[in-house]
This record gives C-alpha cells, sequence and structure tokens, in this order.
C-alpha cells in the first residue's frame, strides 16, 4: 500500500490565470500521463463536478466512474476520521493509550506501552510497517498477498511481542501495522467490527453510498462493479485484495465519486455531518523530511504549501490498483484518479498532483461562467 512518498511528488508547477473552458484540457492531459487498462481522472471545482475515463483496455460493462476501486492507503484516512469523531463524542482520546483499548493482552514492553491513539494516527508510534511475520509476504512479494487470512488475534499477538523501533513521537516512519491496530481499538472500545462502525459513524453520514469497507462488503457487489487491478505489465488481472485485520489501513473501496465526495466534505467550511472532525484530521501534527522532501503532516493526510494555501492529498495503492485524492481549500477543488495498474510508471501520483497544483493556481470562475 503506497503512501504517496514526497520522492513522488513533483515540483509545483507556476500559477496560472484561469480561463473559461480551461478545465478540460487539464485533465485530458491527466488522463493521457496515466497508463493502465482503466482510468478515471475527477475533479470537482466549487461543488461542481468533472470526470473523464479512458485507459488502454476495452471499457468495462459499468461506465469506469462507477467502478468500486481499492483505495489501499487512502483507506487510513477513512480510519483516523473515526479516530477524530470518536475523540469529538468523548469515546477516546488521541492521546490515549493504545493498550488502553486492548485489553487482555500480555505485559508489554516499555515503548509499546507508551504507544498513543494519536502516534499511529501520525505514523509516530514506531512501530513498523508490518509485522515480522507479515514482511516476506507483504513487502518482498508486491504481488503476493500476505494481508489475507490475517486475523484479528495474530495483529494482536504482534503487537504484544513488538519492539518498537523508536520511542513513540520521536520520528515518523510509515506505518500499515499502526493503522491497522488503530483500526481494532477503536472497533473493540465501540462494541463493534471495524467495517460497520466505520459504515455507521463515517460512510452513512458523509452520504458515500457507494464506499464500503472489508471483503465481505467488498464481494456483496457485484463481481462486475468491482475494478480489477493488474500487475506492472498492464495486462495481468490480479484477484481482489482481502486485506482482514489490515482493512482499517488499506481495505476500503470507493467510486471516483465518493471519494470526490468525501473530499467536497473536508472542503465545506462549516456545518454539515462531522464538520468537526473533518476540521480536526485538517490541523498539521508534525514536519518531516528536509528540503524539497519536506513536508507536513496533519492528523491524517500529507500537506503541502500552494497557491493561496496548502493542498492536502494522500496516494493508495493496492496490489493492481492505484488512487490518489487531494483537495486544495482555498479554491475548493478536489482531484481523484483511480488506475486499475500500479507501478511506477503508471504515473497516477504524478498526473495527479500535478493537476492538483495547476488547479490550485486557478481562482475558480465567476457566476458568469458557471
Amino acid at each position: 500500500m503506497s503512501a504517496g512518498p514526497a520522492a513522488d511528488i513533483p515540483a509545483a508547477p507556476a500559477p496560472v490565470p484561469y480561463e473559461d473552458g480551461g478545465l478540460a484540457p487539464l485533465l485530458d492531459e491527466a488522463l493521457a500521463r496515466v497508463r493502465a487498462p482503466d482510468v478515471v481522472v475527477a475533479v470537482s471545482r466549487g461543488g461542481h463536478r468533472t470526470v473523464v475515463s479512458g485507459g488502454t483496455a476495452a471499457a468495462p460493462a459499468v461506465p469506469r466512474e462507477d467502478l468500486g476501486f481499492g483505495l489501499g492507503s487512502l483507506s487510513k484516512t477513512f480510519t483516523v476520521l473515526l479516530l477524530a469523531d470518536l475523540a469529538r463524542a468523548g469515546a477516546v482520546g488521541l492521546d490515549d493509550p493504545l493498550a488502553a483499548h486492548l485489553p487482555g493482552l500480555p505485559p508489554l514492553s516499555g515503548d509499546a506501552c507508551r504507544i498513543t491513539l494519536r502516534h499511529l494516527a501520525t505514523h509516530t508510534s514506531g512501530l513498523p510497517r508490518v509485522p515480522r511475520d507479515l514482511f516476506a509476504g507483504a513487502v518482498l512479494h508486491p504481488y503476493t498477498n500476505g494481508y489475507a487470512g490475517y486475523s484479528g488475534d495474530r495483529l494482536l499477538s504482534a503487537y504484544a511481542h513488538v519492539r518498537p523501533r523508536h520511542a513513540p513521537g520521536t520520528r515518523w516512519h510509515y506505518s500499515n501495522f499502526g493503522l491497522a491496530l488503530l483500526g481494532s481499538a477503536l472497533a473493540h472500545t465501540a462494541g463493534t467490527a471495524f467495517p460497520d462502525l466505520l459504515t455507521r459513524r463515517v460512510l452513512c453520514p458523509l452520504a458515500l453510498t457507494a464506499t464500503t469497507a472489508g471483503a465481505d462488503a467488498a464481494r456483496s457487489r457485484p463481481d462486475r462493479a468491482i475494478a480489477t487491478g493488474h500487475h506492472g505489465d498492464g495486462r495481468t488481472p490480479f484477484p481482489f485484495t482481502d486485506m482482514a485485520a489490515f482493512t482499517p489501513a488499506g481495505g476500503v473501496l470507493s467510486t471516483p465519486h465518493d471519494m470526490l465526495g468525501y473530499a467536497e466534505a473536508h472542503l465545506r467550511s462549516a456545518g454539515g455531518p462531522l464538520a468537526g472532525a473533518l476540521r480536526d484530521v485538517q490541523v498539521p501534527q508534525l514536519r518531516k523530511g528536509f528540503g524539497r522532501r519536506r513536508e507536513t503532516h496533519t492528523l491524517t493526510w500529507f500537506q503541502h504549501p500552494a497557491s493561496g494555501g496548502p493542498v492536502l492529498f494522500h496516494a493508495g495503492a493496492t496490489f493492481g490498483i492505484q488512487c490518489f485524492l487531494g483537495f486544495h481549500p482555498a479554491t475548493r477543488t478536489a482531484v481523484a484518479v483511480c488506475a486499475t495498474r500500479h507501478d511506477r510508471t503508471s504515473s497516477v501520483v504524478h498526473a495527479a498532483y500535478t493537476l492538483l497544483q495547476s488547479l490550485a493556481g486557478r481562482p475558480l470562475p465567476g457566476p458568469a461562467h458557471r
């Protein structure tokens, strides 16, 4: 599951004045940059949506923009929004120890005891990217789904025996392990399964009716409505990815339109469902990296400077699908890009990020242009 590292992000283009009718060429340019069997580029500007699609394969039976795409690490933003909502409700505290929400564990090492829910959300827990017993399947063999069948009990056992790489809160280190544990802790506290909890507290209030979490929910969709991922060659299909206990870290499926709806909820200045939690997840928490690779991290989003104010974004990938979602509050702009191929040459992150920065440099058209 990709985190959208800064190394993949191009330099921001120079701002250009808005020209009426100038949106379509930018979307077409982004679409042409992405090489995959199925590609969707979707933009929301002030609540007005424009979607283009294409790809190297024949058009599927279902319009590409209606397909459910595996979001990979973009799923983490949903889990952290759930955390923020539960914190607003007083069910958890951001600085609660993780262990306090996972009772029954054996004695933990000193640093493991000090991991908080905030540390998990911001990737500062000190936990490795994946548990030791998952490393071979999830990292060394990128087209082998080692996550399938990884149970919640196995996840908790891995936590009980882990030795963090560094003291919590001292360094940023991306961790699927940490977000999986965060989802497990929230589910345990609420006394319900994570997919059901996310649906009830986040997906339903935001009217994300085409977004689901977990393998069972995904399998309830018609097969033809789920995007089929592909290996790096762009031809070999890859089966649906069951993330099991790692669903909070990478097991959400969504359509491009629902992705825009999710971003639009973040762009509302006030009011609406989860308004407080949506603001909370956009508050900067830390800065990491140096020089061109220096960036700000909110509770869940990467934040980069842009014209008129920062852009916030996150990328994600399953074993055969890559997605990007970003938004620019100053111009009420959101960009979602999905592709059924995951490798560096597919250019999803580069194309999507460039489009987002380009639109951030263009003020919204006035009422006469709408």
